[in-house]
């Protein structure tokens, strides 16, 4: 599909699967050439990661373990600027070596916010890999060590992430249509 409506607005295709799939590969070798014979802890932070938390545990060759939060800052197409957190960490992270996965690191105050949280559980180390960043509208200083692409400042849709609780089950990602 080139283009995709969700409730009153249109996407048109931006990254295509087969295009994100290449990616994950690529960074699932790279976290597996890192963290082998570590026994890392993945923590997704959903709802958006939870395909790309799928795709990136798929592509990993080493033993890990996956943990889930669940996070809040949007609200329709906008940043709040206000984190909750839904769900916590059920875990003993202490000594553990994390990698975080997130969907979209935009203006970075979610994942400030996190990080904050987290460090308070006395990790051993932490590694962000995000699917998408947005380098334009970073506000914190949030240093991602893995990124699956980089892009502008526009809402994106599908592959996990949502505009309004829906367009997370497409395939490919979309981007907002003239906006």
């Amino acid at each position: 599909m080139k283009e995709v409506k969700v409730h009153d607005k249109v996407f048109e295709l931006y990254i295509s699967a087969e295009k994100i799939q290449v990616r994950i590969d690529e960074i699932g070798k790279a976290l597996s050439e890192e963290f082998r014979g570590r026994n890392p802890l993945f923590v997704s932070i959903l709802n958006g990661s939870f395909v790309f938390t799928a795709d990136i545990m798929r592509a990993c060759d080493m033993d890990c373990e996956v943990s889930f939060v669940k996070l809040s800052s949007y609200q329709g197409t906008q940043t709040t600027g206000k984190i909750k957190t839904l769900i916590g960490l059920d875990m003993n992270i202490a000594g553990r070596e994390v990698i975080i996965l997130e969907d979209i690191v935009d203006t970075g105050n979610t994942l400030t916010h996190f990080l904050e949280i987290l460090d308070t559980y006395d990790p051993k180390s932490v590694t962000l890999v995000s699917l998408l960043t947005k380098p334009e509208v970073l506000k914190d200083k949030v240093k991602v060590d893995q990124i699956g692409f980089e892009i502008p400042n526009k809402f994106v849709v599908g592959y996990g992430l949502d505009y309004d609780g829906l367009a997370r089950n497409l395939k490919d990602i979309y981007q907002l249509k003239g906006g």
